[in-house]
């Protein structure tokens, strides 16, 4: 299209935007006519009517990111206050509902966020397919908690998965598996949206089939939207579903509540947010404010820096966002058709590989929890730890596979004979890839009494190995420890390079 031709209306009409400041409307109009040349490039009608759907969103999310730099957005440190008691419940005074939650099972479905992929501990896919225990993935687990719910309730809980371009291909491969089983699987796609250079401001890819790396999935606030857009949300209200479970992939503890679920059907609240209480892992995490006397999320990138240690205070916000979300899929409707979403962005810097250069880009992403103050009664809900049981890391990895807990039904157990919570776990970057882990651990050690364990460099355990206390073992760099068979260590401190003798 040339300069003086009349701009076609692929998105949304420029004019319906109107900004503060001059530069600010200029990158919005170079993004607007950026974003058109792109949609050009899709030649099927129905892809390109989806692209462009996608792009209309991401120009939203550009055009409030300008915005807020050029007016700024840190909250006001002085109106931040702690949640009173309404705005997050404890878990005990909702207890008892087991039963009559229940009852609400054919009005729920579950959602999965499964975008995310492997890479962080080396290994290449979906996440959700990661062997976390017993040969059963992230997703091997999900799939079988709900597929019990449906045989013990004769009810039908969909299994939602919400993937990625990055995940998509993969998991549509995997699930094959589970044709047959009493559980009915959905997927769709979060959106695509392009990586956009720090100095222009522009759009990296010139064409729809660029390279992935021109790509990025806009974190899993992009849910609301992206759930609506593919016809998945009018899906499950045609269905008659009223409530939504939203969890992290990787966090094994997000398992259906009866008593959050009776907590909600019977309430007024169309958002609940699953909290739990802060430890020395959790400093970083976001947590629930009250700001001017209504719920928000706080994360520790909106926190200016001379009160970051008060964010990390476990005495002022002692709470932390477990990402489990309890949402009304009306509500999302709404919210959503009457464009009432303006949740705080994240600007998030990344070096991408253009031709033989390297090149700074943006990507611009939004946080699910931070939709809670745009839903009607919306509260936390301070719920036990185990419901929080993320993997992350190969040090999470060796919790879950360990003594401490067992399988029953897909859900984990923290083994009855453990005294308080879990062991403090820090594994060094010899064990950061899952296939390296499994070389220098290839058995897990024994860790009930376990409170807190440090392991670096060249380091192997061999079988049935048993820690309790306080155990650290650090190897010099060049050098070896290997922990025999059948070795007790409680307490101990090894350094150097050691191989201690069989009993």
């Amino acid at each position: 299209m040339s300069e003086a031709q009349a701009p076609k209306k692929h998105l949304k009409s420029q004019s319906a935007f109107a900004f503060d400041n001059s530069a600010t409307t200029v990158a919005a109009s170079q993004m607007r006519n950026a974003l058109n040349r792109l949609a050009d490039t899709v030649q099927d009608e129905e892809e390109k009517r989806k692209f462009e759907t996608e792009m209309d969103n991401f120009f939203a999310l550009f055009r409030r990111h300008l915005t807020d730099s050029a007016k700024g957005t840190t909250l006001d440190w002085d109106r931040i206050q702690p949640p009173n008691p309404e705005q997050v419940v404890d878990y005990r005074s909702i207890e008892g509902g087991e039963e009559a939650g229940a009852k609400y099972l054919d009005k729920l479905a579950v959602l999965k966020l499964n975008g995310g992929l492997g890479t962080s501990m080396g290994c290449v896919g979906p996440k959700s397919i990661i062997e976390v225990r017993d040969g059963k993935s992230f997703l091997d687990l999900s799939v079988r908690q709900i597929e019990h719910l449906n045989r013990q309730y004769d009810t039908d809980v969909p299994f939602i998965l919400m993937n990625s371009f990055n995940t998509d291909d993969d998991t549509s491969t995997i699930i094959k598996k589970y044709q047959g089983h009493k559980i009915n699987i959905k997927t769709f796609n979060q959106s695509r949206f392009p990586r956009v250079h720090k100095d222009s401001l522009l759009p990296v890819p010139k064409d729809v089939n660029d390279p992935i790396d021109y790509w990025y999935p806009p974190g899993h606030g992009d849910l609301f939207e992206s759930l609506a857009n593919s016809g998945v949300l009018d899906q499950l209200i045609a269905e008659g579903k009223e409530y939504l479970f939203v969890s992290n992939g990787d966090n094994l503890g997000a398992v259906v509540d009866f008593n959050i679920l009776k907590h909600m059907a019977e309430g007024d609240a169309e958002y609940i947010m699953e909290l739990t209480d802060k430890t020395r892992a959790d400093v970083k995490g976001g947590t629930i404010i009250d700001y001017d006397g209504s719920v928000r999320l706080l994360e520790i990138a909106q926190v200016p820096k001379e009160h970051v240690e008060e964010f990390k205070s476990i005495k002022k916000f002692k709470y932390f966002n477990t990402n489990n979300l309890w949402i009304n899929l009306k509500a999302i409707k709404r919210v959503v058709e009457n464009n009432e979403l303006a949740m705080e962005i994240i600007p998030n810097s990344k070096t991408v590989q253009q031709g033989n250069t390297e090149i700074g880009v943006l990507q611009l992403e939004t946080a699910a929890g931070a939709a809670i103050r745009h839903f009607k009664g919306s509260h936390g809900v301070n719920v036990p730890r185990r419901r929080f049981l993320p993997v992350k890391t190969t040090s999470d990895l060796l919790l879950v596979k360990s003594d401490l807990y067992s399988i029953s039904r897909g859900h984990l157990e923290m083994n009855a004979g453990r005294f308080g919570g879990q062991p403090l776990i820090k594994l060094g970057g010899h064990f950061k890839k899952v296939s390296d882990f499994q070389k220098r651990i290839p058995h897990m050690p024994k860790i009930l009494e376990l409170d807190h364990l440090t392991i670096t460099g060249n380091v192997s355990l061999g079988k049935n190995v048993t820690l309790k206390g306080t155990v650290i073992i650090v190897c010099e760099e060049g050098n070896k420890i290997d922990i025999p068979n059948g070795a007790v260590l409680e307490n101990v401190v090894i350094t150097g390079s050691l191989s201690i003798l069989e009993h």
